[in-house]
C-alpha cells in the first residue's frame, strides 16, 4: 500500500520507476478525502490540480536523471509555517483568513528539494498545548485505540495533527515545531518518529512565533532514516534569522545504520521522576538493555537541575508568547473586530481572536513581564535556564547521548485531565529540559503499552550532534523492530 511507505522506501520505489509520483499523490489524497473527516488532521488540504502537477513535475524530474533530495514525496505542513498563496491559520481565529505572500524558509527548502505538498496539518492554537484541543478548527484525534476501549484519544500537541497525519497514512511525512516537547511528545503518542533539531539548525523565518529562544522546526516520519533524510533538506543557514546556525548541513541519512558500539550512553538519575508508571519503567530498562546488547557502555549521569526545568519554562515561554502576540490587535495584524474606539478595537479583536489557552498564557508571560514581578521571575528564570544548559554540557563531557522516556504516560483520552492545567503541562515534564538546552532531540517508539497503545524512548544528544542521535536512534529502533508500525484503527474507521 503506497500510503503505508516510509519516506526512504518511496524514494527508492520512484527512482525505480515502480510507481509514479502521481501515483502515491493521488493515494495520499484518497486516504485524506477517507479519512480526514474522522482525524480532523488537517485544517487546509491543497487543490488536488496543485498536488498532482507538483507530482507530475517531480515525475519529469526522475525520467530526466535530475531528481532531488525529497522528489515526488507527500508531505504535510504543520499550519505554523507561512506558505505563500495558500492559507495559513496558525489554528486560530485570529488568522482564520491569512493567506501569506511569502514562504517560510523551512518549506521553501523542502519545495527546493521537490516535496509534494498535500495542506496544512492542525494544532494546538498557536501552538500552545499537549493534546491538540485547543484548534480554533477543532480537536485532532488518535488513530490509535485501546484495547477494548472506543474512546477517543489525544494525539499529543502542538503537533498533533502531524502526528495524527503520517501516523494514519495521509502523509508520509509532516513538519513539526517543538518549543517545549511539541514534535517528540505527539510523535511517542502517535507511534511515529519525531526529531526536534539543536537550536538554530533550521530557520525559524516565516514560521509564527510562539517563543522565539525555544521554537525549532524539524521532521515527524516513520523511520529514524526518514528523520535524517528530511532534516537534511530542511536544514541550513538562513541570512533571515539572526538565530540560525551558519554551519554545513551533513548527510544525517548516512548516520542511520553506523555502528554505536562503544558510544557511551548517560541515563539521568534526575528523570526517574516519582510516580513514573512502571510501564514506562520498564520499557525505558528495556531500551537501555538494547542499547548495551548494541555495544554501548550504559553510564549514570546527574542532571540536577531538571527537577526546575519545567517551572523555568512555563515563566520563559509565556512571557515570549505575550510580547510575540502583542502584534495581533487588529491595525496590522489580525482578523479586526470593529469598536467605537481604538482601545475598544483591541480588547474585542483580542477577545474573539485567542482561545482561552492562549489568553491564558498571554496573561501569565504579561504578568511576570511587569514592573515588579520582572527580576523575581523573568531575570530568575533565565539565570536556572543556564543552569540546565550547563548540566547538558557537563554531562556531555561524560556521555555522547543521554536516554530517557519521551513521555509520562501513553496517549490519554479527550476529557482525562483536561481540567487540571498543571497536569496537562507535566506531559512536557521529560522533553522540556532539551527544550530549554538548545540540544537535539528525538523520541523513537520502542513498543505498546498493556492497552495496546505506542511507547516512546528519547534520545538527547550535544549541541549540532544530530548524528550520533539518529545512529542511536537506529540501533533503538532495529531492537525494538517497531519501526512504522500503522495506527492499528486507521484505516478501519475511528
Amino acid at each position: 500500500m503506497l500510503t503505508g511507505l516510509t519516506l526512504t522506501e518511496a524514494r527508492a520505489g520512484l527512482a525505480a520507476r515502480k510507481f509514479s509520483a502521481r501515483e502515491l499523490a493521488q493515494a495520499h489524497l484518497d486516504a485524506i478525502g477517507r479519512l480526514n473527516t474522522q482525524l480532523n488532521a488537517y485544517i487546509t488540504v491543497l487543490p488536488e490540480q496543485d498536488v498532482l502537477a507538483a507530482a507530475d513535475a517531480a515525475d519529469a524530474r526522475y525520467a530526466s536523471g535530475a531528481a532531488r533530495l525529497m522528489d515526488g514525496l507527500p508531505v504535510g505542513v504543520k499550519d505554523l509555517f507561512c506558505t505563500k498563496g495558500v492559507k495559513t491559520t496558525a489554528a486560530s481565529k485570529m488568522l482564520a483568513n491569512f493567506v501569506p505572500p511569502y514562504e517560510s524558509s523551512v518549506t521553501a527548502r523542502l519545495l527546493e528539494a521537490g516535496s509534494v505538498f498535500l495542506g496544512k496539518t492542525n494544532l494546538d492554537e498557536f501552538a500552545m498545548g499537549s493534546a491538540n484541543i485547543t484548534s480554533a478548527f477543532g480537536s485532532v484525534l488518535n488513530p490509535w485505540k485501546r484495547q477494548g476501549d472506543d474512546a477517543a484519544l489525544v494525539p499529543g500537541g502542538s503537533s498533533g495533527g502531524s502526528a495524527a497525519a503520517v501516523a494514519a497514512g495521509l502523509a508520509l511525512a509532516a513538519t513539526g515545531t517543538d518549543t517545549g516537547g511539541s514534535i517528540r511528545q505527539p510523535a511517542a503518542f502517535c507511534g511515529i518518529v519525531g526529531l526536534k533539531p539543536t537550536y538554530g539548525r533550521c530557520s525559524r523565518w516565516g514560521t509564527i512565533a510562539f517563543a522565539s529562544s525555544l521554537d525549532q522546526a524539524g521532521p515527524m516520519t516513520r523511520s529514524v532514516a526518514d528523520a535524517g533524510l528530511m532534516l537534511e533538506a530542511m536544514a541550513g543557514f538562513d541570512e533571515k534569522d539572526s538565530t540560525s546556525s551558519n554551519r554545513p548541513v551533513p548527510e544525517f541519512s548516512k548516520a542511520v545504520g553506523k555502528s554505536v558500539k562503544g558510544l557511551r550512553v548517560g541515563i539521568p538519575a534526575e528523570y526517574r521522576a516519582p510516580g513514573m508508571p512502571e510501564e514506562i519503567a520498564k520499557m525505558w530498562e528495556q531500551g537501555i538493555a538494547w542499547l548495551r546488547e548494541a555495544g554501548c557502555e550504559v553510564v549514570d549521569v546527574s542532571l540536577p537541575h531538571t527537577k526546575y526545568g519545567l517551572a523555568t519554562y512555563y515563566i520563559i515561554a509565556p512571557a515570549e508568547c505575550s510580547s510575540n502576540l502583542a502584534r495581533y490587535d487588529g491595525i496590522r495584524f489580525g482578523e479586526r473586530q470593529d469598536a467605537p474606539t481604538l482601545d475598544g478595537i483591541y480588547e474585542r479583536t483580542r477577545a474573539e481572536g485567542f482561545g482561552p489557552e492562549v489568553r491564558n498564557r498571554i496573561l501569565m508571560g504579561t504578568y511576570v513581564l511587569s514592573a515588579g514581578y520582572y527580576d523575581a521571575y523573568y531575570l530568575k528564570a533565565q539565570k536556572v535556564r543556564t543552569l540546565i544548559k550547563r548540566d547538558f554540557v557537563q554531562a556531555f563531557e561524560q556521555v555522547d547521548v543521554l536516554l530517557t522516556p519521551t513521555a509520562p504516560s501513553a496517549a490519554f483520552a479527550q476529557g482525562e485531565n483536561m481540567d487540571d492545567p498543571v497536569q496537562m503541562y507535566l506531559n512536557d515534564i521529560f522533553t522540556v529540559p532539551a527544550s530549554m538546552a538548545g540540544v537535539p532531540a528525538m523520541s523513537v517508539p520502542v513498543g505498546l503499552d498493556s492497552r495496546g497503545l505506542p511507547l516512546g524512548l528519547q534520545i538527547i544528544g550535544r549541541h549540532f550532534d544530530e548524528e550520533t542521535v539518529l545512529s542511536v536512534g537506529g540501533a533503538l529502533e532495529a531492537a525494538a523492530g517497531f519501526a512504522h508500525k500503522p495506527a492499528l484503527h486507521a484505516e478501519a474507521g475511528v
